[in-house]
């Protein structure tokens, strides 16, 4: 499936890094050579690129794991078709101390994927599972 794509200022093309990859790698364009996210805090983060998405498709900014697994993760955000501004991720410095982003560094990743309409249909009751409303924690850990 093609997508439009249009870079903005300095802005890199999302990529695919090995085949199989499910998402595209994101690289941040910055206003400076590098930005400082302070311990505990947040940053938007300017990706450098716009996107035109088929009706049915969105897509979805997720983190990288490597950076997720040094405390760095960045809030999940939906990408709808009729959006045409430049695609933002919300990057999350969950470490003790500060971390910095420089200009063209891969960020976060982006899944473009199917997003079906539903037709909600109001009812009282609803059929009986095995699991009923066993939620949180349910399972064990």
């Amino acid at each position: 499936m093609d997508v439009k794509i249009k870079l903005v200022g300095n802005g890199m093309m999302p990529e695919y890094k090995r085949s199989g990859d499910a998402c595209l790698d994101c690289h941040a364009r910055l206003g400076a050579d590098r930005i400082c996210i302070p311990a505990h805090s947040r940053c938007l983060v300017n990706l450098g690129f716009c996107l035109e998405l088929p009706d049915g498709w969105e897509a979805v900014v997720r983190p990288r794991s490597g950076l997720s697994a040094s405390g760095i993760d960045n809030a999940i955000g939906t990408i709808d078709s009729s959006y045409r501004g430049e695609v933002r991720a919300c990057v999350i410095n969950n470490t003790d101390g500060a971390f910095d982003i420089a200009d063209g560094d891969r960020i976060c990743q982006l899944a473009i994927r199917r997003a079906e309409k539903v037709n909600l249909v109001q009812v009282d009751e609803l059929s009986d599972t095995g699991r009923g409303a066993s939620g949180f924690g349910s399972t064990g850990v």
